[in-house]
């Protein structure tokens, strides 16, 4: 999995012999500087972009590899033991209202470098039944975390912030529900020229300022109503700057920014889930103390902990949804909830490269 954060790949290996999800393994590769940028370029329109696109394909196809071999090297387990390997790609335009959700991968050469069988391109799919393409983690939340005795809500903190309310008695749902660390990591990057606000430490010196909240929590896309997703087009720091006067304090926004996003995920759960018994953190933003302490004062009477706590580790959770879809592709079983897409139907997902 590498996500909108655009920080790197993480890998897992994972069993699904006897559970939802046996976490055997994990690994992690930082992007280089160079490619990060190229992607980050590619998600506006720009010069000759389909060879750049194409370029950074192959580049991300390679990193992925070299992250599988540091993965199996370090659980001592051949490629040859692999039965496929779930890859999401790197989303760099995400427009499901025109039809088409991009995420950069060259699928083959992923197939010819490690000698694995690799499923991929998952999204297409859905989109092409009349839903989003997202989100859709929330199928393997329901495996990997629906209990029968309590009322959990599933809050993924990757660039974009997705809920799974898995209710007792009730139907899965999800959607996405605003920002996650892309408004917090671009402004960090751009005033403290470092990738994230580490514990959210720089966020915690700052006050929320209560005028740029309020012009922000009138964003359109928090109004409407599931399905729904999002991605960078929505939320991003050139919408963030057009908000601002120039006279506030960089910590300040940082502050404001870090509620934005745990307002935004709060709202959206008293709205639409009503209140759980757990809320479940999972993502990157899982390790942002500041933004965890917060989450915890807005829902008085939840218990917030992060998925760590159930079995899986924050950081692998998404990595281990990507294995679960491949899983259910090779056993054709469908991979996305429409309930959360707004497909018309469950669908098989993902296109099969053999090895």
């Amino acid at each position: 999995m590498s996500g909108t954060s655009m920080d790197g790949v993480d890998a897992v290996l994972c069993d699904f012999g006897t559970q939802a999800a046996r976490v055997l393994a994990s690994h992690h590769i930082d992007y280089p500087e160079h490619l990060r940028r190229a992607l980050q370029g590619l998600r506006e329109p720009g010069e000759n972009e389909l060879h750049r696109a194409a370029e950074a394909s192959a580049a991300l196809a390679r990193l992925y590899a070299e992250c599988v071999g540091g993965l199996l090297t370090a659980a001592r387990i051949p490629a040859s033991r692999i039965a496929a390997l779930g890859c999401h790609g790197q989303t760099v335009r995400h427009r499901p209202e025109r039809g088409y959700s991009i995420q950069l991968n060259n699928a083959a050469l992923l197939a010819e470098l490690t000698g694995i069988t690799v499923v991929a391109d998952f999204r297409a799919r859905d989109i092409a039944a009349g839903g989003q393409g997202a989100p859709l983690v929330p199928a393997f939340h329901d495996a990997a975390f629906r209990v029968s005795d309590r009322h959990r809500v599933i809050l993924n903190l990757g660039g974009i912030a997705n809920l799974t309310d898995l209710a007792p008695g009730r139907a899965t749902r999800g959607f996405d529900c605003g920002p996650g660390n892309t408004l917090m990591d671009a402004w960090a990057e751009s005033t403290l020229g470092r990738r994230y606000d580490e514990g959210g430490e720089f966020a915690a010196g700052g006050w929320p300022i209560a005028g740029l909240l309020a012009a922000m929590a009138h964003h359109p896309f928090l109004a409407l109503a599931p399905p729904k997703s999002c991605g960078q087009e929505q939320f991003n720091l050139d919408w963030v700057k057009s908000l601002l006067d120039g006279t506030e304090r960089p910590e300040d926004v940082q502050a404001t920014l870090l509620e934005f996003t745990a307002t935004a995920a709060v709202q959206a759960i008293g709205r639409w889930c009503d209140k759980p018994d757990d809320l479940l953190v999972c993502g990157g933003g899982a390790r942002n103390r500041a933004l965890m302490r917060r989450l915890a004062a807005l829902l008085p009477g939840v218990r917030v902990r992060t998925t760590d706590d159930v079995g899986i580790g924050a950081e692998q959770v998404e990595a281990c949804a990507f294995a679960w879809l491949a899983m259910r592709t090779l056993r054709g079983l469908p991979g996305n909830l429409a309930e959360a897409t707004g497909a018309r139907a469950p669908r098989v997902l993902g296109a099969i490269h053999p090895a």
